[in-house]
């Protein structure tokens, strides 16, 4: 397997930077369900896929996110496979100051921001994302209508995450200003900010494009089947028509 941070990103953010978050089983790993799905294996052997397979029954849908296909789970079929763009921050200009009221989103948020997220189906959000960290917002007489945050964390990387914007309140370039400050923080620390589309999604592609992140690889998301598993939650993978990222 590849050792660039980026092609194996969920196993070297849960076995970094992100271990807080982690569940391990054996030479498997993935993110607490609370917090997000994403899942990864040290190698292809059979104690790795093993352990993958385990924290699928124990713990309910996972889904991996690798430069090519997914190795596949002992018992458990594929229930999607869908290309995905990566983007790397290559020329991201910087933030408008005074453009927009955008402040840090607080523990006090987190209703709000799930909320917003199962509303605009940005990709899977689920109770405990918000605390991946780095969320920031816009909000209207208190109500939030925009976010963007981090979530995987792969070393020297940072991925950007949750970008949404309410319906009632999208074409203000609310998205494109959260994306940019969301990238600044990250640069500030030294990192280099990326994030995804699924591949089809060409609009959410070119915005991504004249914000300053070049293309780096194709990425497959592959969705192990858990119907009727008691953990399973397969409709937070619908692709609704706003959905942008994985």
């Amino acid at each position: 397997m590849s050792g660039h941070p980026l092609d194996r990103q969920a196993w070297s953010a849960l076995t970094g930077r992100q271990t807080a978050f982690c569940i391990a089983e054996g030479r498997a790993r993935r993110f607490h369900p609370e917090v997000g799905v994403f899942a990864a294996v040290e190698d292809g052997s059979e104690d790795s896929l093993a352990g993958l397979a385990r924290l699928v029954r124990a713990h309910g849908d996972v889904a991996l996110l690798e430069p090519g296909e997914a190795p596949p789970i002992p018992r458990v079929a594929v229930r999607s496979r869908d290309l995905g763009w990566q983007g790397v921050a290559r020329a991201v200009p910087k933030p408008q100051p005074g453009r927009f009221d955008i402040a840090p989103l607080t523990e006090a948020d987190a209703a709000q921001m799930l909320a917003l997220a199962t509303l605009t189906e940005p990709g899977p959000f689920f109770a405990r994302t918000h605390t991946l960290g780095g969320f920031i917002g816009i909000k209207s007489e208190g109500r939030l209508v925009a976010m963007a945050g981090e979530r995987m964390k792969p070393q020297g990387f940072t991925e950007i995450s949750g970008v949404c914007t309410h319906p009632d309140y999208r074409g203000r370039g609310y998205g494109s200003a959260l994306i940019l400050q969301v990238a600044a923080i990250i640069q500030a620390r030294g990192e280099t900010p990326y994030l995804h589309a699924y591949a089809s999604n060409t609009a959410a592609i070119a915005l991504y494009e004249t914000l300053g992140f070049g293309f780096r690889a194709e990425v497959v998301m592959a969705v192990p089947n858990l119907a009727g598993h008691p953990s399973g939650r397969s409709d937070l993978y619908r692709r609704g028509p706003g959905r942008r990222g994985l």
